[in-house]
């Protein structure tokens, strides 16, 4: 695997192509690139097969940095070309699409490679392989402003149509033993990260694929997202009290001219395994705090670098065979030591 497609060169697919340049022969594609790069970049659309389709076949993998969206119109394009697809979806409607092609793929057909779903899959698959019995399986993420502004305490650092889109699908949960589906901005809990308080609640796609891995083998399993208290309260008002939710890209509009990105954010990765070892009621915890790093002379949002050197280690992984060749990758299914071995993976150990 030399030759790496980025697709979308936003935030985060910017800084992929940043970190995988070093590694192999990276090629970005934008519609409209937007800054100098220090790998080649050209403009097209990816709505033109036969120039997507030539694009692709000088390549040995894609990564899709696109919205949720349009990703499946790059991930048929990688399952014709034969080439390794990777995204960052947190949608499973796109993701189950995916899975479908990944059964007669001659690559990797690798979704949901970001933080969430994605790294904190990776850490809690980590954790729950250390127990003879599992009991509950929770994991948290929170991607924010760190010195947060006004009600909502939220800054869109990631994308408006993801979020948006996270909270107003259902999410996958095992609760008493039973997988379900549950709404989105329900859940609600207290917790406390070094003495500040914040709420967490139901976000769909966040436990990708684990509810069918560990289905028939927990009581409970669930994700939930990391804000500052009071604001699930506020975006479901604005969601289903103004009826917003019918309204998808009116809703993106507002929420980006509202609250724009800041530059100093942090991301709160949290996990937590309870269950049997041998005979022994045991719990396991894993917490990091991320925050902007330099990368190349430049300081990159912690969200996008965590976002970006989360899927690029998969990348490597996959480029160095030590993950499978072809078919679909359950982020569950990477193990957390050698994922922090790549070159990239090593950023998450870093001294924050």
């Amino acid at each position: 695997m030399n030759n790496i497609a980025v697709i979308g060169l936003g935030k985060v697919g910017s800084l992929v192509g940043e970190l995988l340049s070093g590694l192999f022969t990276v090629e970005g594609l934008d519609q409209k690139p937007a800054q100098q790069h220090s790998f080649k970049v050209l403009p097209g659309n990816i709505n033109d097969e036969q120039f997507l389709q030539k694009f692709l076949s000088t390549k040995d993998a894609v990564i899709s940095c696109l919205p949720y969206n349009l990703n499946l119109t790059v991930a048929r394009a990688a399952f014709k070309a034969g080439i390794h697809y990777f995204d960052l979806t947190e949608d499973v409607p796109t993701t189950l699409a995916i899975r479908e092609m990944a059964k007669t793929s001659k690559g990797v057909m690798a979704p949901q490679c970001g933080l969430a779903p994605g790294f904190i899959g990776i850490v809690g698959a980590d954790l729950y392989k250390r127990f003879t019995r599992l009991r509950d399986v929770e994991l948290r993420v929170g991607a924010l402003p760190r010195y947060p502004n006004g009600q909502l305490g939220y800054s869109f650092t990631w994308s408006p149509a993801g979020v948006i889109n996270e909270y107003i699908n259902d999410a996958e949960v095992i609760h008493n033993g039973v997988r379900k589906m549950t709404p989105s901005l329900d859940g609600i809990e207290l917790i406390n990260i070094e003495g500040q308080e914040f709420e967490a609640f139901s976000t769909s796609g966040g436990l990708g694929t684990m509810c069918e891995t560990l289905e028939g083998r927990v009581d409970t399993l669930n994700y939930k997202t990391i804000r500052y208290p009071g604001h699930a309260r506020l975006m479901r008002f604005l969601l289903y009290e103004l009826i917003l939710k019918e309204k998808r890209a009116l809703a993106e509009q507002i929420l980006t001219e509202a609250k724009p990105p800041v530059r100093e954010d942090v991301v709160y990765v949290y996990a937590a395994v309870e269950g049997w070892k041998e005979e022994a009621l045991a719990r396991e915890e894993f917490y990091q705090a991320y925050h902007p790093l330099k990368i190349n002379g430049k300081e990159w949002r912690a969200i996008s670098w965590t976002t970006a050197a989360s899927i690029a280690s998969v990348v490597e992984m996959v480029a160095e065979k030590k993950l499978p060749q072809h078919g679909f990758i359950k982020q569950e299914e990477i193990p957390f030591g050698v994922f922090t071995q790549t070159v990239n993976g090593k950023l998450f150990l870093a001294k924050q």
